[in-house]
Parts: C-alpha cells; sequence; structure tokens
C-alpha cells in the first residue's frame, strides 16, 4: 500500500469458507447450437460458471440431467444455456440442484426482453427532437465524428438506408439472432425498431436526405431481437459484449423487461470495464421503478419527455433515471419498404437521442466513459421535472459540446481522485477489508474497480454510511460475476462514514488491484 495514500485502510486480513476450485480461464469464444431460434427463449435455463472452475461447458454438462442440453456457452461472460423442453417443474429443480454445485455462480431462466417503443400515428412533418436538445446549435461546433462508435443493441437495421448508409462502418455489425455478420432485417417491411433507432442516434447530418440524427457518429449494429421486438437473455448479453470487444464508444440499448438477472448485469459490467458507455431505456410502463437493464449502475437510464419538455405518459421513473430526452412522435428512418420515415413514441427514442448526443461530444471533448457520464449529466438542462423523472435533466449537447469538462466536473484536473492499492488473496478461504475516507464533502459519485488474476472469481462488496465492514451476507452493493474484473459505481454516495469494501475470493488465489475514483 502507498506510503502517501490515507485515505485508503485495511482494516483487517480475515478468513472465510467458500467454493473450491482453481483452473486456466478459456478465451472469448460464443457459440451456439446449430438452429437454435430466435427470439424468447422460455425453456432455458442459464447458468454462470466462476473462473476458478474450469471449463465452463463441462463444468456444467456433468450435472445435466438426461432430458436436457446445453444448447448454448459464452465463454467470456462464463455462461451457457440449459435447455428443458417444454418442462417448466424439471428447469425449477435444476435450478435448486446445480446451484449447490461447487464452481457454479448462479442459475437463472433465460429472461425475454422486449423493444421499449409505443408506436403511434405520424401527426408530426418534422423533427424536433434535435432542436430540443439542441444538437443543431452544437453542430456549428462539431458534426461529429467517423472515429466514434455507437453500438445499437436493437432489431435489425436497414444499414443501407439512404440516410444511414454514410455512418453505418462497412462492416456493419453481427447477427445474433441468425448467428451471422448481416444485421439487416429478415423481414424490412415488419422489423424497423433498429432502423428508427439508429437513426435517432446517427442519421447523417448535412447530407440533403430525409432527417438529421444528433450527429455524424459511426453506427454499428448488434442484432439480438426478433421481428416482433422479443429476445433472449443470452442473445442480448453476448451482443453487449460483442459491441464492447467491438470498441464501441457508446452502446445504445433501447430494450427491457424481466428483472434482475446474472448474466446481464455481467454483460454490462464487461462493457462498462471496457470503456462503453452503456445508455438504456427507462421502460414504458408509466411506473415509479425503471426496467431493467437500464436499472444497472452500470448503464445510464433514460426517460422521455414530449415536444412540451413533460415527461411521457408512458414512461418510467424512478431514483435509477440519469437523464430524459424526447421520446413522444420521434421521426426518424425506417426501412424503405415501410416508406423511410417513421414517427415513433417511446423510451426507445430518448435513448438513442441521448446515445447520439454522447457521441457527438465523444467527438469534442477526449473522455472516458466515467467521464463522459458526468459530463452529460452536469451539462443537462433542467426541465422542471422531479429528479426521479428527468434524472439531472434533459440531455443538452450544445452545453456538452461547448463547454469545458474539467469546468463542468465531468472530467479533467482538479475534480477527481483515484488511488490504487494492490493486494493478494491466497486462497478460496481468504478475504480484505478495506476502509475509504472521503476526499471530497458531498461527492457526487464514486466508482470502485476491482482488477483480479484470470484464473480465480474474485467478488466485490460495498457499505455506506455505516462502520459494519462489508460481506457477501453483509453489503449495501455488490459486484460478483464469473471472474476477477468487479466494479461498483455509486451516485450520491452517504459519506457520513468511511466506505467499507470487501474483496472475497470466491474462488482460486492471486494478486488484485482494487482502485477508487471519486468525484467532487
Amino acid at each position: 500500500m502507498p506510503d502517501d495514500n490515507d485515505r485508503f485502510d485495511r482494516r483487517t486480513f480475515l478468513k472465510a469458507t467458500g467454493a473450491a476450485g482453481a483452473a486456466a480461464a478459456l478465451g472469448g469464444v460464443t457459440a451456439a447450437t446449430p438452429g437454435r431460434e430466435p427470439g424468447a427463449k422460455e425453456d432455458e435455463v442459464l447458468v454462470g460458471v466462476s473462473a476458478g472452475a474450469g471449463d465452463v461447458e463441462r463444468t456444467v454438462a456433468q450435472h445435466v440431467p438426461g432430458n436436457a442440453e446445453v444448447v448454448h456457452k459464452n465463454e467470456t461472460l462464463r455462461y451457457v444455456a440449459v435447455k428443458f423442453p417444454g418442462n417448466a417443474t424439471a428447469r425449477e429443480n435444476f435450478v435448486d440442484a446445480v446451484t449447490s454445485k461447487d464452481g457454479i455462480k448462479y442459475a437463472e431462466k433465460n429472461e425475454t426482453l422486449q423493444t421499449q417503443y409505443t408506436p403511434s400515428d405520424p401527426d408530426f412533418d418534422q423533427q424536433y427532437a434535435p432542436q430540443q436538445v439542441k444538437s443543431d446549435q452544437a453542430w456549428d461546433t462539431t458534426l461529429g465524428d467517423a472515429s466514434v462508435t455507437v453500438a445499437v443493441v436493437d432489431t435489425g437495421a436497414q444499414y443501407s438506408h439512404p440516410d444511414l448508409a454514410e455512418n453505418y462502418r462497412s462492416d456493419p455489425g453481427y447477427d445474433f439472432v441468425d448467428d451471422d455478420s448481416d444485421p439487416a432485417p429478415d423481414v424490412p417491411s415488419d422489423e424497423y425498431h433498429g432502423t428508427h433507432v439508429s437513426g435517432c442516434a446517427a442519421a447523417v447530418v448535412d447530407n440533403g436526405t430525409g432527417v438529421s440524427g444528433q450527429g455524424n457518429s459511426s453506427l454499428v449494429n448488434g442484432r439480438a431481437l426478433d421481428e416482433d421486438g422479443s429476445g433472449s437473455t443470452s442473445d442480448i448479453a453476448d451482443a453487449v459484449e460483442w459491441a464492447a470487444d467491438q470498441g464501441a464508444d457508446v452502446i445504445n440499448m433501447s430494450l427491457g423487461g424481466g428483472g434482475y438477472t446474472d448474466t446481464m448485469k455481467n454483460a454490462v459490467s464487461y462493457a462498462y470495464d471496457s470503456g462503453s458507455l452503456v445508455v438504456c431505456a427507462a421502460g414504458n410502463d408509466g411506473t415509479g421503478s425503471v426496467s431493467y437493464p437500464a436499472a444497472y449502475s452500470e448503464c445510464m437510464a433514460i426517460s422521455a419527455v414530449d415536444d412540451g419538455e413533460n415527461l411521457a405518459s408512458f414512461s418510467q421513473y424512478g431514483s435509477e433515471v440519469e437523464l430524459c430526452a424526447p421520446g413522444v412522435d420521434v421521426l426518424s428512418t425506417t426501412t424503405e419498404t415501410r416508406g423511410s420515415y417513421e414517427t415513433l413514441s417511446g423510451t426507445s427514442m430518448a435513448t438513442p437521442v441521448t446515445s447520439g448526443v454522447a457521441g457527438l461530444t465523444l467527438a469534442k471533448w477526449d473522455l472516458t466513459n466515467a467521464e463522459l457520464r458526468s459530463h452529460l449529466k452536469n451539462t443537462a438542462e433542467d426541465v422542471g421535472l422531479s429528479s426521479d423523472e428527468q434524472g439531472s435533466g434533459q440531455v443538452d449537447a450544445y452545453a456538452a459540446v461547448t463547454t469545458d469538462p474539467s469546468d463542468s466536473g465531468g472530467g479533467g484536473d482538479g475534480d477527481s481522485t483515484s488511488t490504487t492499492v494492490s493486494d493478494s488473496l491466497s486462497s478460496y478461504a481468504d478475504y480484505d477489508d478495506w476502509t475509504w475516507a472521503w476526499e471530497y464533502s458531498n461527492p457526487s459519485r464514486v466508482e470502485v474497480v476491482l482488477d483480479g488474476p484470470a484464473d480465480a472469481d474474485f467478488d466485490l462488496y460495498v457499505n455506506t454510511g455505516t462502520t459494519a465492514n462489508a460481506a457477501p451476507s453483509d453489503h449495501d452493493y455488490a459486484s460478483t460475476s464469473t471472474n476477477s474484473q468487479e466494479a461498483i459505481t455509486i451516485d450520491d454516495p452517504d459519506d457520513s462514514t468511511d466506505m467499507q469494501i470487501n474483496v472475497d475470493s470466491y474462488s482460486g488465489s492471486g494478486s488484485y488491484d482494487l482502485t477508487i475514483t471519486e468525484y467532487q
């Protein structure tokens, strides 16, 4: 531990019990059984395998009964899908049984997620979204930059559309529904959501054709939803991992549904740790709770407002909302067979408006995903809604592009402090407790990041507002992926006591780095 670090303190070194097992982790290979159908996969169970347990498929296969089979695996996120055709009881029994086995981190239903849109008649003949978020004013400074990539995880997209082609990369994406490299719609007259979302973010600006997105970022499409806008957790998680590996600066997820799942949590954690800003739709149920995946701490949850800057009647809201954006009667691109342009409503539309502004901002400022997240919130416009409805406010492209991040608190010197401490755990029976003494009064955000060994599975737990040690059985926040790459982000943390941090070995041993970044 550095001698000059008086805010990090190692309180104790303790012993605990846990699951044994250690072996080398495998590389990132995704494989599916030929003929695996797109869309919902209600007859599957997703099983996560600890990095310390070795081969992902082999670890699970030994526990799979004869009436089931492993049909898919993701070696980066370390899970497999097990199919139980038409037998809900067998699936439930398997979940109970397999979670008690060594090396099994979790087992859960392969949830179905949906696009977050509400179709409406096209009663507007012109756009209002770029003007309302002031993208048109920001274009005096920059029209965007092709070096910035926005990944759309969605249905297929007509990347050849005359108003999109120039901004779609020459390698336009990957189709996780059909398992090929062409994310174009199978049935363009039915599958249009991803094309609309693409246009909201980055329909080509200043090309004399149709509409404008928020800026000229490069687009890629990870097709993870079928023609009806439904997709399984596994397909979406695989697409998020792929987008992060493509170097996406921003990942747009205009989808939601179901509840918390470890598989999706691990996917968005992987993306955030890889440097992507993950922007998600708050949901369209009109309720006071935010849908997953938007509710994960790694994701920016976006609510929808109308052209009068009122909360849309369908928009979900809650404490997780970070920004709002136009999402009612938004005109954007659609497939040419549907007429090329279409008006839709939903948090699905508000989300890519925000993603497009994020991309436009990166054309001007060199920011990490954490800095970009802060900068967008610090430059947002207060439109008079409650914080649960608008978060920090409506995303403001002009302010984001013209405000120096070092002045807004979104990056640069003087607005954050970061410290790293290094240590090790000797076996699955070890864990370390740490405390963090706050540098700032009323910090706006704190990020706790664990970087551990590839062949072990370390977990991260945090408590705030208490002097009690964090632990697997007692914590306010947790990050428990199947490997040792963990991250926890806390907005407006309780700084009344030192932050309590626990690094726990679920399996394996080795050295780790623990980094705390505190934002003013």
